[in-house]
């Protein structure tokens, strides 16, 4: 069953609640009329489908391979153009906060504020994230053990906040690759929060020695059914029209054409596992 806080987060949506939620969007505010397009499309996707949504879409990248990389627009920009997606399509946003001074200005424009997998032991980002009030989606590091992010959620819920939701992004394999070990999907649901499966980022090859990460987005389907499999409250996959010319992330996020097969094989397996 949802719980309250995320029931709230989705109040003006009409969806199924048998399904499962998704998180998507676009790696960084790369534009105005990107996120729009995105937007406007997952949203009508997921209103067909019945399936409740949260735009995401990160307004400064802070962990690049390379410092010529892309990094954002400028967090005014990044951050004022998710709210006017939130707002014009009437949807709950999220994005990553770095550091913990980011956190209450952030909170201003979006719904859930997303901590980065390097980040999550972070105990002074982790306190004032939980202190806005907000829903806070803690990424498990890819150094770290499903039950071992036991320690993030108590550093919330001890700061006052009981919003929490934990996402498995992979773990570390070797220096250039990671795994996805599904045990961590009901490891995690043992906090008593929400747990997300991050499909794209868990498909990274990073550390590339051409400064720019890789990955395995023909893989995005295998990972997200077998994360609807192992009992996933929430998908993440990041999307865009053409990842080709993406600004971060294109080796791994999901060709938007691609997402709408995807999501009704995914709304399909989902009834199966609810019988079980």
């Amino acid at each position: 069953m949802m719980p309250s806080f995320l029931s709230d987060l989705f109040r003006n949506q009409t969806y199924n609640p048998g399904n499962f939620f998704l998180i998507a969007g676009p790696c960084v505010v790369e534009s105005e009329d990107l996120v729009m397009e995105v937007a406007e499309t997952v949203r009508g996707i997921c209103k067909k489908l019945e399936i409740p949504y949260v735009f995401k879409a990160s307004y400064r990248k802070a962990h690049r391979t390379s410092a010529s990389s892309f990094t954002g627009l400028g967090d005014d920009v990044g951050l004022s153009l998710i709210k006017k997606v939130g707002d014009k399509y009437n949807l709950p946003t999220t994005s990553d906060v770095h550091a913990h001074d980011e956190c209450a200005e952030a909170a201003k424009y979006i719904d859930i504020l997303q901590i980065p997998a390097f980040l999550c032991r972070q105990t002074d980002l982790l306190e004032a994230a939980a202190n806005t009030g907000k829903v806070v989606n803690v990424k498990k590091g890819q150094f770290l053990s499903g039950p071992s992010m036991k320690f993030a959620v108590e550093k919330i819920r001890r700061a006052g906040n009981d919003k929490v939701m934990l996402t498995e992004r992979g773990t570390t394999f070797g220096y250039q690759d990671l795994v996805v070990d599904y045990r961590n999907i009901p490891w995690m649901k043992e906090q008593g929060c929400p747990v997300i499966m991050d499909c794209t980022h868990s498909l990274q090859q990073p550390n590339q020695t051409s400064g720019v990460t890789g990955g395995n987005p023909q893989l995005i389907g295998t990972i997200a059914k077998a994360a609807i499999a192992t009992g996933a409250d929430g998908l993440f996959i990041e999307t865009h029209p053409n990842p080709s010319v993406a600004k971060s992330d294109g080796a791994n996020m999901l060709r938007m054409d691609l997402l709408e097969p995807l999501l009704e094989q995914l709304c399909e397996l989902r009834q199966v596992v609810s019988r079980w």
